[in-house]
């Protein structure tokens, strides 16, 4: 018996050998690497162009003769379209390979960053800006998904890691780098650069093992719940976006409502629904961890607009010190992610998540206290506890809600994130346009007296850390 078994054990171990030795002759040691690589340059690209495109606003509505509100739809076109289409495109990766979606997006980004540069007038570069936005949207649907395919579970946070740290890069550098670009070459700098960087991703991109999925046949893309999904999402965050702007706003987001609900229940009938929704109440995991990103991104989004308008109106800094001032958060948030990812792999990501979101609501609360006359390292500390939260918070909740789901679903998933995000982003400028119309009516912020600005800020923080508390309690709710 005794025998017998050793031999089981053996004839087990060489066939698992010999399946890891076809596996390495398929990917090789490269691919690995060479995927990391593709959603490094990814992450980066598409969260760098908006953020160093905002400091073109200026010059581009002067160059093209159009309004502010005109110009501004650069930005949120661009963020309706990433919202809209990451499920669709999460939906068909799944059901067909995520490779090839993968490398379908990036390609569309780059020839929208060439489209860009050749703009002749305002509203080609808003249409270009949308549809890059849809490419954008096939990125975050696919790489996340690919990365985690390409890796083994207990790696899953390490990886995650990796893709967050690369965002917050993009995030922190866009501000710096754009500013520079926008100064010294102009606005089709940025788009120059960000073609380039996505081309380079292009071409590392076909380096990948090929469709590793198996798609199956029973499965349908549920063409009317992603229809309702889109037009739902698009009125709502449009209709919030534009809050404090006149009675059709509210309408909008409250039609945005009625086709979410129909959306829903139709997903709740559905045989094979595009998302799952069932999941979010039969799975306590993923539901309160996809509900703790949608407050955690409400809560922390518009920190970075308060707390630069704060400190160039009531400290009196420049916009370039304040610029490298604000870079404390995102650079920590890029330097600690991986680290954040490593203990999700050996620590409890429930738990994890739940300190970050606990250092939010500290960052949050220290907000509160600022004033005319605050020392500057009550900004930067707070700004730093932020970040560790935020770094602390993202990738063992990314992970959480990775783990939660089969690798078949890997694309909606990090859809549903996606969408968490866009919405959260949304919804924490929608409570400081809220306070700023109770104040100011039409005025900008920018142009507001410092007491005024000051009293805003505050009751923003309030709400904000309101949020992060509630968020603590979300997530120690879960496993």
């Amino acid at each position: 018996m005794a025998k017998t078994a050793k031999l089981k054990r053996t004839g087990v171990a060489k066939s698992l050998k010999q399946k890891q030795s076809k596996i390495a002759e398929v990917s090789g040691p490269l691919k690995p690497k060479r995927t990391i690589l593709v959603v490094v340059l990814t992450a980066f690209v598409t969260t760098f162009t908006g953020s160093a495109l905002n400091l073109s606003i200026p010059d581009l509505g002067q160059q093209f003769g159009v309004s502010a509100g005109i110009v501004g739809w650069l930005v949120t076109g661009y963020t309706l379209a990433v919202a809209a289409f990451s499920v669709p495109a999460g939906r068909i990766a799944d059901l067909t390979c995520r490779k090839t979606v993968l490398a379908a997006g990036i390609a569309l980004f780059t020839a929208c960053c060439i489209g860009a540069v050749f703009s002749v007038s305002m509203i080609m570069l808003i249409l270009i800006r949308v549809a890059q936005g849809i490419g954008a949207a096939m990125v975050f649907s696919t790489n996340t998904a690919v990365l985690l395919s390409t890796f083994p579970a207990e790696s899953r946070g390490r990886v995650i890691g990796y893709s967050l740290a690369s965002t917050y890069a993009g995030l922190s550098s866009g501000p710096v780098l754009g500013g520079v670009l926008n100064q010294h070459f102009g606005w089709e700098a940025i788009f120059i650069l960000t073609g380039i960087i996505s081309a380079a991703a292009l071409i590392a991109v076909f380096g990948l093992p090929g469709n590793q999925q198996q798609p199956s046949k029973s499965r349908s893309l549920d063409l009317t719940g992603n229809i309702l999904y889109l037009i739902s999402i698009v009125l709502l965050m449009y209709g919030l976006s534009e809050i404090g702007k006149g009675w059709i706003p509210p309408v909008l987001a409250a039609a945005g409502l009625a086709f979410g609900i129909f959306f829903l229940r139709h997903e709740l009938k559905a045989d094979d629904p595009a998302v799952d929704v069932r999941l979010f109440r039969q799975n306590i995991g993923y539901g309160f961890s996809n509900l703790s990103a949608l407050l955690n991104y409400g809560a922390t989004f518009a920190i970075s607009y308060l707390v630069s308008i704060y400190l160039q109106v009531v400290q009196g800094f420049s916009s370039q010190a304040t610029g490298l001032i604000m870079i404390a958060q995102p650079a920590i948030m890029a330097g600690l992610s991986p680290v954040a990812g490593r203990l999700s792999d050996k620590f409890s990501p429930f738990k994890l998540s739940s300190a970050g979101m606990g250092l939010c609501a500290t960052g949050t609360c220290m907000f509160i206290f600022l004033g005319q006359n605050t020392s500057l390292w009550l900004v930067i500390t707070a700004l730093a506890v932020t970040g560790l939260g935020f770094a602390l918070f993202s990738s063992p909740n990314t992970n959480a809600v990775m783990s939660c789901v089969q690798e078949a679903d890997y694309g909606v998933a990090s859809s549903i994130l996606a969408t968490m995000r866009s919405i959260g982003h949304t919804l924490s400028m929608v409570v400081v346009t809220i306070i700023v119309t109770f104040y100011m009516q039409d005025a900008s912020l920018a142009e507001a007296p410092p007491d005024i600005l000051i009293r805003v800020m505050r009751i923003s923080f309030i709400i904000f850390t309101g949020i992060c508390i509630a968020g603590v309690f979300v997530s120690l709710k879960r496993r």
